[in-house]
């Protein structure tokens, strides 16, 4: 009756139908798929004992990224924040006048086009407070394009599963990019002769002469101070930006999270191994200051 109908209206199936026992059993057919992979290798036994990186187009955790001589190029502009859709980043800006570094200086003397000084970022404002709360974060990566100097990417780090609230909200400290080798710790003033538009073009590359030796009066303990000298003297090449890489063993929150499972073990234990009527988040603490 079947092949009766599609003649009548000129249907053809473009794939082939099965007819006899293969027609009978078709409804099952889907489970040797399954039966199949079951003797195949499972190509997850190897996590976390060996980790693969993801593609580059992955949207992992985010990095606030520095300048080559170490400056942060973050500017507390909070334009990312404001193009969160889900609201997750937090950024307080503050003027790097306000240093403490700066405390002698004399008034009207550090403004945007001053290279000297003290300077956590070029210009005249840097990101005093930086969280992101991973809990709402999408990953749809509308701060990066809202971004005006390239401060703010994505790395590849997808291990970001915590026990607690507060260890989610990774503060700036956690996002901020490694030093590489030759970069000079801030705060430091800016490259002698240079703005930070010269900055922005990406001009400045590497720490000179002038603010190893501004860093050495001020921090003779430095670790940076060796390598950054050596870039200065150009006997070093110039160091080349680091991006967060998956996390062996321990990462931002580590300690945050071990008191918040020893919390929700207590609390299991005094309770007969029930939780709380807030469930195992409930032995979080609360942060005092959370994103909007």
């Amino acid at each position: 009756m079947t092949d009766d109908i599609h003649d009548e209206t000129g249907y053809q199936p473009l794939r082939p139908q099965a007819k006899g026992l293969g027609e009978f059993l078709a409804p099952v057919a889907g489970f040797g798929v399954t039966f199949s992979s079951m003797f195949k290798p499972v190509v997850t036994e190897d996590y976390p004992r060996r980790k693969v990186a993801p593609q580059s187009r992955y949207h992992g955790r985010h990095q606030l990224n520095r300048y080559a001589d170490g400056l942060e190029k973050c500017i507390g502009c909070e334009l990312c924040a404001w193009a969160c859709p889900a609201d997750a980043i937090y950024v307080e800006g503050a003027s790097n006048a306000d240093l403490p570094e700066n405390a002698d200086a004399a008034p009207g003397t550090l403004d945007a086009d001053s290279p000297a000084g003290a300077h956590m970022s070029p210009g005249e404002r840097y990101g005093r407070v930086y969280q992101i709360n991973y809990l709402r974060c999408i990953f749809c990566g509308l701060c990066i394009e809202a971004c005006p100097t390239r401060a703010l990417t994505m790395s590849n780090d997808y291990e970001l599963a915590g026990n607690t609230r507060e260890g989610m909200i990774y503060e700036k400290q956690d996002l901020l990019a490694p030093l590489s080798e030759g970069m000079l710790a801030a705060p430091h003033p800016m490259a002698e002769g240079t703005t930070d538009t010269d900055y922005y073009r990406g001009d400045v590359l590497g720490a000179t002469q002038a603010q190893v030796d501004w860093v050495r009066e001020r921090r003779p303990d430095d670790e940076t101070l060796d390598a950054a000298k050596a870039v200065a003297a150009g006997r070093r090449e110039a160091p080349e930006p680091r991006q967060h890489e998956l996390r062996p063993d321990a990462g931002p929150g580590e300690a945050e999270k071990a008191a918040g499972a020893a919390a929700v073990g207590s609390v299991r234990g005094a309770a007969g191994d029930r939780t709380g009527p807030s469930g195992a988040g409930g032995a979080a603490v609360q942060r005092t200051e959370v994103t909007r």
